[in-house]
């Protein structure tokens, strides 16, 4: 007989970078030795990376083992149609100490054709930055793919890039295509497509302990650029107290944003699983039978068999995540 599900918590997978930091420890309380922790995977469905339930009865199995007991159970009935024993999204938070690469990625069409993947659609939510700290989103001029290569053989590529500073709070939505980077400084809370494909334009120059430069791709890219892509990234919403206030909804996800101080009553009218990214404070969410918490730099999955819950703090943000 199958035990009765309830709000799933899982162990970060924290991953060393050769750009990552110390804020992952030291703002989110992540546990690692790690010298340089660039991310923590929250929820991972990615092959060889699957997240570890880490509370209640089902404590110690994956993801992957969960999803095929449980099926639409956890997933809502039209998501299981669509992914089977597959989870589509893959939570992470990321700590930039020094600049990532210029990247994009690719759509579903060419990532399932060249890596039997999906694609790559996201969203960041800043949590900190550092004085002057930037994100890299798309260029700062009209842009064609001749004039693209030719900042490129010339080393210049950064001189045709948009830099825009930001703050806690600021929201961004990166389409598959558009080129970006995040910027030595922030620290932020990322919901994507379950994918690990990244096509690399420019590494700042920089090499490994060995004096390796890291891979390129340059001709993959070129196919996946979005030259020119609407001037939509930037994410404006809301903040009404105690309500769900749209950030983002693609077809791929819709989240929100939820600043909660008191007891709010949530209904799942979605078919879909919900996943709470607690970004500030500490907050209960309370189901007929079971209580979790979750603290800043916490991440819990809600499966859509859940219908009912509360949510209790006195002062928490949380960004709500479902398909």
């Amino acid at each position: 007989m199958k035990n009765t599900l309830y709000p799933l918590k899982f162990h970060p997978i924290l991953k060393d970078k050769i750009w990552g930091g110390e804020k992952l420890k030291t703002l989110l309380n992540k546990d690692s030795k790690l010298p340089n922790i660039g991310e923590s995977w929250e929820i991972s469905d990615v092959d060889g990376d699957t997240s570890i339930v880490s509370n209640g009865t089902l404590e110690n199995q994956s993801l992957k083992h969960v999803l095929s007991s449980y099926k639409a159970d956890v997933l809502g009935e039209k998501i299981y149609e669509r992914f089977g024993n597959k989870f589509p999204l893959l939570i992470k938070f990321i700590d930039a100490k020094e600049d990532l690469s210029i990247q994009l990625h690719p759509n579903d069409e060419l990532a399932a054709k060249r890596h039997n993947s999906f694609g790559k659609t996201e969203m960041w939510y800043v949590m900190q930055a550092d004085k002057d700290a930037n994100l890299i989103v798309d260029f700062n001029q009209p842009m064609t793919k001749e004039l693209y290569l030719e900042h490129l053989d010339k080393h210049s590529l950064t001189e045709i890039l948009n830099f825009d500073k930001v703050k806690t709070g600021d929201a961004y939505f990166i389409e598959v295509g558009r080129v970006h980077a995040i910027g030595a400084g922030v620290l932020l809370a990322e919901i994507q497509q379950t994918s690990d494909i990244t096509y690399r334009i420019y590494d700042w120059d920089r090499t490994d302990a060995d004096g390796n430069s890291r891979e390129l791709h340059t001709d993959l890219a070129i196919d996946a650029i979005g030259f020119d892509m609407p001037d939509n990234f930037r994410v404006s919403y809301d903040q009404e107290a105690n309500h769900s206030n749209k950030m983002v909804s693609c077809p791929y996800f819709t989240t929100n944003y939820v600043k909660v101080n008191t007891t709010l009553e949530r209904e799942n009218t979605y078919d879909s699983f919900m996943i709470y990214i607690c970004v500030e404070g500490e907050a209960e969410l309370k189901t007929a039978t079971h209580s979790e918490r979750i603290k800043k730099g916490e991440t819990i999955l809600i499966p859509a068999a859940l219908k009912t819950f509360q949510i209790v703090a006195k002062d928490a943000t949380l960004l709500e995540v479902y398909v």
